[in-house]
């Protein structure tokens, strides 16, 4: 018998929480001598074998792990140091493309070592989700019992000291539920954090926002210089209704208003008729019978 079995038989077990779980009764030892499992016995619940690597020895007291965290912490830490060592050979191959063709080899390797990890990631998910019921399941028979217990005293079914030690029973079981169901909630948060950290070096980059709508802009130069001419005005004339009888007007081209110049020599003016003159003594007769000849022509 090893000097750890002397150390480990007979204590009594406590999980990470302080909850007694019951007492080392022996151990199970390698050909080495190496301890394999400890028996455990639970009350109740019987003889239970315990990884060794599932117990540490803190005074008089052996403290019990949960599988769970332990798969989970092995988990993180290599897939961590998997993560660390994939940058650091990017970085590498960034400041020096000759090295690119034998860092393909490596890289390869953290790829299928990250592939087996997904494989274990995926495993461990799925004990922690049911650790999660087990715990609900827990939470909900200690309320219960702390509830019925607060029943039985107001009906005088119980003493005042009884209902006090139900109570804090039930209290520190809910309190050590909550603590387990926290911590599992921070495994998962860690395990997907990791995940974000995967995916963004496996997968390919993606291109800048900007970047991308400036090549989305750009254009062939056929294009841009289609885009980058105005249409002509056309070079038709637009006669409007009321240019139609006046033959002399000059067309207008659609777009540029024109500027009237004054009339020259050879256009045709109109001149207004000028009143008649009144017929006072001094006018001339001969004007008269002009002006009265004329207008019975024009008639």
């Amino acid at each position: 018998m090893t000097h750890d079995d002397i150390e480990i038989i007979g204590k009594k077990v406590k999980d990470m929480y302080g909850t007694f779980m019951g007492k080392v009764v022996g151990t199970i030892t390698d050909i080495d001598g190496s301890i394999q499992s400890v028996g455990i016995d639970c009350g109740s619940q019987g003889l239970q074998q315990i990884q060794y690597e599932q117990l540490v020895v803190q005074g008089d007291v052996v403290i019990f792990i949960p599988k769970w965290r332990l798969d989970s912490q092995r988990l993180i830490r290599e897939k961590q140091l998997t993560i660390r060592r994939l940058k650091a050979l990017i970085d590498i191959v960034s400041e020096n493309d000759d090295m690119k063709v034998d860092a393909e080899i490596i890289h390869e390797k953290y790829k299928s070592k990250l592939a087996s990890l997904d494989e274990t990631e995926h495993e461990i998910k799925a004990k922690l989700e049911a650790r999660l019921t087990e715990l609900d399941e827990q939470m909900k028979s200690a309320k219960m019992l702390s509830f019925d217990a607060k029943v039985q005293f107001k009906s005088n079914e119980i003493s005042d000291a009884t209902f006090e030690t139900v109570k804090a029973c039930t209290t520190e079981i809910i309190e050590h539920v909550s603590h387990e169901t926290a911590e599992i909630a921070n495994v998962k948060s860690r395990i997907a954090d990791l995940e974000l950290e995967v995916q963004e070096i496996t997968s390919p980059s993606t291109p800048d926002i900007q970047e991308s709508a400036v090549s989305y802009l750009e254009t062939s130069e056929p294009q841009q210089v289609v885009q980058s001419i105005l249409p002509e005005a056309p070079t038709e004339p637009i006669v409007t209704h009321s240019e139609k009888f006046a033959s002399h007007s000059e067309p207008i081209e659609a777009g540029v208003l024109p500027i009237p110049e004054p009339p020259t020599n050879s256009e045709t003016t109109f001149a207004f008729p000028e009143p008649p003159q009144q017929v006072t003594p001094e006018t001339p007769k001969d004007d008269n019978d002009n002006d009265w000849l004329a207008r019975m022509e024009a008639q």
